[in-house]
Formats: structure tokens, C-alpha cells, sequence
């Protein structure tokens, strides 16, 4: 009994050290981004791999200095923008067309799901011409319209909600037919309400997908005014030299929206990611 103590104890410290570890590993990158930035360029480019701190002081004027040359302010809204827009029409969409394909029974719906699994196994690449055909026909570049554009509709999306929908009971649309409730009623009252944590899972995931998104917003947006985060930090990077303090500086003031995001809605990351059983 007590070698099973003894070996299970050594396991849970096991387990632990190599977490913690790996803890380390994942945080010396934000680490050392958050160093770069605070040292002189000088500092920064040193070979010295021992060379961690700064050697003159930490350099906070290189967040000021970052964040009047390249108008945060517009970044940080059009980056909020997109991602509210595109969550909240991947979340709208998706949700009723799983409900359409996991319960409902109308003609050509196995062939038209085919059409959605077909879209989640191309590249998205492949799609971005006629994405921008369509946006520059409409008028629409550099606008939050053309940002969203992409996120309108989510094969992804319409997937997860589909197999969420079809873990449901039918009792409960029965039940509800019987009460004299209309398709309309039944999706809205009964069965989406019960599916909110694969629409959180959706949300999310669609959120983090949109912050990191850096093609489309360097196609759709040129204007300094109507890019995103992603694209306004690919633009510093000089083509001879880079200042790369201003580059970390930057950097850290672009991931402090999702940090924040993700420290009021925690509980709700882990519930959604747990509960859709996929990863970040």
C-alpha cells in the first residue's frame, strides 16, 4: 500500500515538473518580446545570448513613441470591429443553418452539406480573389464591411452547430409540437438555447481566427485608418533595417485586447473549448 503512495506520488510531481517546464517555455517568448521592447536598438540586436536586461535602463518611451506613429486608437477599433461583426455573424448563421441540416429533412440536403464539408477541406486561400472581386464591386474597400466580408458565413461554424443540434432529444421538439409550437418557435424558445456552449466554442474560435487573420486585412484595407492590428504590425517591418524595440513595443500593446478578453471571459474559454473538445 505504501509503494502504491510512494509511486503515485512521484507521478503527480512527475506530471508537474515537466507542466511547469513547458509553462516556462510558452512564456519566455512573451518574455522576451516584453524585454525587446523596453531596451535600445543597440540592446536588442546584441549577439549576446546572456544578454537579457537592459543595460541602460528600461525604455518606456518606446510604447509613447509607437503608439502616436502608428494611431493605435484605429487599429485597436477596427480590430474590435471585425471581430465583434464576424463573431456575431458566424454565431447568427452558423447556428441556423446546423439547425436546417441536423434537424430538418428537406430535398438536396445531404448534397448541400457535401458543399459545406467541400469548403472546410480548401484552402481559404483559394477563396480570397473572388472575396475581393466581390467587395471591390460593391465598393466596399477599406471599410469594416470589407473586414467582415469572409466571416459572413463559417462552413466551420454551420459543422459544430450541426452536430450540436443532433445530440438533442427529438422529445423535446415533440413535446413542443404538441404544444402547439411553430418551426420558428422550436428553434428559437427550445432548441437553441440548449446548443449556447457550441456557440461559445464557435465564438471564440471565430474570434481568435479573426485577431489573427493578416492576409485579408492587408488586401481589403490599405489605408492606415481601416487596417487591423495584425497588418499594421506586418507594415513596421522595414525592408533594410527594422527597429525592432518599436516592433516588440508594438506588439505587446496589439495582444493586450485578447488578453483582456480573455481574462473576463475565462470561464468561458475553458467551458467552450472543454466542451467542443477541439484546440486553440
Amino acid at each position: 500500500m505504501e509503494s502504491v503512495r510512494v509511486k503515485t506520488r512521484v507521478t503527480q510531481v512527475t506530471i508537474h515538473v515537466i507542466l511547469i517546464i513547458f509553462s516556462f517555455i510558452m512564456i519566455v517568448p512573451f518574455a522576451w518580446m516584453i524585454l525587446t521592447a523596453l531596451k535600445t536598438n543597440q540592446e536588442a540586436i546584441s549577439v549576446d545570448p546572456f544578454y537579457i536586461f537592459p543595460a541602460h535602463g528600461w525604455h518606456w518611451e518606446n510604447f509613447g513613441t509607437v503608439w502616436k506613429s502608428y494611431n493605435f486608437l484605429y487599429l485597436y477599433r477596427n480590430t474590435l470591429l471585425m471581430i465583434f461583426f464576424r463573431v456575431v455573424c458566424a454565431c447568427l448563421t452558423a447556428t441556423m443553418a446546423g439547425y436546417a441540416f441536423g434537424r430538418l429533412r428537406f430535398p438536396g440536403k445531404k448534397f448541400l452539406f457535401s458543399l459545406v464539408l467541400i469548403q472546410m477541406m480548401v484552402p481559404a486561400q483559394i477563396f480570397i480573389i473572388p472575396q475581393y472581386l466581390m467587395v471591390s464591386k460593391m465598393g466596399m474597400l477599406n471599410t469594416t464591411f470589407g473586414l467582415v466580408f469572409p466571416g459572413l458565413v463559417t462552413a466551420f461554424g454551420t459543422y459544430l452547430l450541426k452536430t450540436g443540434y443532433q445530440g438533442l432529444p427529438r422529445d423535446l421538439e415533440e413535446a413542443a409540437g404538441i404544444d402547439g409550437c411553430n418551426i420558428g418557435q422550436k428553434f428559437l424558445l427550445i432548441m437553441m438555447p440548449l446548443t449556447r456552449s457550441s456557440m461559445v466554442s464557435l465564438g471564440i474560435f471565430t474570434a481568435v481566427f479573426a485577431f489573427k487573420d493578416l492576409m485579408w486585412p492587408m488586401i481589403v484595407c490599405t489605408n492606415a485608418e481601416t487596417t487591423t492590428l495584425s497588418a499594421g504590425l506586418a507594415k513596421m517591418q522595414g525592408q533594410f533595417s527594422s527597429d525592432y524595440p518599436s516592433m516588440m513595443a508594438a506588439a505587446v500593446l496589439a495582444v493586450m485586447p485578447m488578453v483582456i478578453i480573455y481574462i473576463i471571459f475565462q470561464k468561458q474559454f475553458v467551458e467552450g473549448i472543454a466542451t467542443s473538445g477541439g484546440k486553440l
